[in-house]
């Protein structure tokens, strides 16, 4: 079972956050840090106490934005240490996903958080600690994914896209960028995972970090040997390595 610290500023937030953390079946205590510093102090006690101390942090429920000493610093200095806790970040900027991701971060939560999404946060951060659920964890039903749309999350809340909505992927890190014509969307899938999931939907890679829709492309340029399309105004280069299985493609769309 997880013990766990949570670290935030804002004390509705936290005690929010203590709450849904208390009543997962595989935490075995959460307890909370007002800020940083304080959190620093915390898990360089923890530390000093060894992992079957009873100060001992598995994992660190994480703010980012908060005065002095901020999530991202924190989560760095812990990266240096020789047995660090685990990171979950919780916050409610989207725009720092991909350097949570740098920093090896288990997961990346948005706020307001809601129990179902922190308890998927959890089930990451006990399965790499190899901690067991309490006897009385509840028994999620799983759905099968809905091959015509894709969850994401904005602002805590999550929405359905539709595949044929999306006109590119871009890869940042183990996540990737899905664009459609009304804006774009973070979610934490690598783009090699996309590839082989949409291949038969005509998505097409033409570059280590896009995944393109055959169906979005506008137009294919050829300049002094270099390659790129049109998808909407946005022009996307591709590489060597790529360019004659777009062609190819394209053609056969045009003929057939």
């Amino acid at each position: 079972m997880l013990r766990a610290l949570a670290v935030d500023d804002e004390r509705p937030s936290l005690e929010e956050l203590l709450y849904l953390l208390n009543a997962d079946p595989r935490v075995a205590g959460a307890e909370g840090a007002g800020d940083a510093t304080e959190a620093l102090r915390r898990i360089n006690r923890a530390l000093e106490s060894g992992p079957d101390g009873p100060e001992a942090i598995d994992v660190v429920f994480l703010d980012i934005q908060m005065p002095g000493l901020d999530g991202l610093d924190l989560a760095r200095l812990l990266g240096g240490f020789a047995r660090p806790p685990l990171i979950v970040f919780v916050t409610a900027h989207e725009d720092f996903a991909v350097q949570a991701f740098d920093l090896k971060a288990v997961d990346y939560v948005l706020k307001p958080v809601r129990k179902e999404r922190l308890a998927e946060a959890v089930r990451r951060a006990a399965a790499q600690r190899g901690a067991a659920p309490r006897d009385t964890a509840p028994r999620i039903p799983v759905h099968e994914p809905d091959p015509d749309h894709i969850p994401v999350e904005l602002g805590g809340v999550t929405r359905f896209v539709a595949v044929d909505d999306i006109t590119h992927v871009e890869a940042q890190g183990d996540y990737a960028r899905l664009h459609t014509d009304r804006g774009s969307h973070l979610v934490r899938i690598p783009l090699s995972t996309l590839e082989e999931r949409w291949r038969s939907r005509g998505f097409v890679r033409i570059h280590r970090r896009h995944l393109v829709a055959l169906r979005h492309i506008g137009e294919l340029r050829l300049d002094a040997g270099t390659v790129s399309v049109l998808i909407g105004s946005e022009e996307l280069q591709v590489s060597r390595r790529h360019a004659r299985e777009l062609r190819d493609l394209l053609m056969r769309r045009t003929t057939g």
